[in-house]
């Protein structure tokens, strides 16, 4: 079996288009930052697009690259957990199919894990950050933020980026307690590490908003649920 120091995920949904693009600049960027050895993990999960078959075909050309693949829609938590579970790298991360965030943070996302911290994340929040999205999306992420701050207690500014790095025997302990499926599992994920006491770094990030994207009233009001559940959780049932 190769050696595997850095396991990269890909969480998949009908996202053929951005595959095309996604895989090949993956591989590119992970062959100069990991010269010990890479994995890329496709964690798809119900696609009727094609993406399952496009992925397989990439498989069984390239062994860097892993296709994960459920007949069911699991959501983004759940297909995370799975793949996270299977990877076999010591260092883990993950980051948006539409490669929102500039792939030339991955350098610095995967050494803040290799110096010793347990989790790192970018930020489109900070000062720093070079970001385009619509205003409203804007608004939405801040407001959500601040929320997440406030009543969660988080130190950190931006939870949902979807670019992250872990050590994965860190993240494997932890993951049991954490309860949401799908989009909420950033933040939840964040919010109990803290809690844990493990060492985290954000970075500022250059950012695109991807094509299709709008909040919706519906998003607005499952996002202050969410936030408040997990208080619950932390402070009520303590768990």
């Amino acid at each position: 079996m190769r050696e595997v120091e850095v396991s990269a995920v890909l969480p998949v949904y009908n996202d053929l288009a951005a595959l095309r693009a996604a895989i090949p600049r993956s591989l590119e960027t992970l062959e100069a930052i990991a010269p010990g050895g890479f994995e890329l993990i496709v964690a798809e999960d119900g696609s009727t697009d094609g993406s399952m078959e496009f992925v397989r075909d990439y498989e069984a050309k390239d062994p860097r690259v892993r296709l994960f693949h459920a007949d069911e829609r699991l959501g983004r938590g759940r297909a995370l957990n799975r793949a996270l579970a299977g990877a076999r790298g010591s260092i883990v991360c993950y980051y948006d199919v539409d490669l929102a965030t500039d792939m030339e943070h991955l350098a610095e996302l995967v050494d803040a894990v290799r110096e010793g911290y347990d989790i790192a994340t970018g930020s489109r929040l900070l000062p720093e950050s070079k970001i385009v999205r619509s205003g409203g999306r804007e608004i939405a992420s801040r407001g959500y933020n601040m929320l997440v701050r406030t009543i969660l207690g988080s130190s950190l500014y931006d939870h949902q980026c979807g670019f992250k790095a872990f050590r994965r025997d860190r993240l494997l302990s932890m993951i049991p307690s954490v309860t949401a499926d799908h989009w909420f599992w950033d933040t939840e994920v964040l919010v109990r590490a803290q809690k844990s006491g493990y060492r985290v770094r954000e970075f500022p990030v250059r950012w695109q908003q991807g094509e299709g994207t709008t909040v919706r009233r519906k998003d607005v009001v499952e996002m202050g649920s969410a936030i408040l559940r997990l208080w619950w959780r932390l402070h009520v049932e303590k768990g």
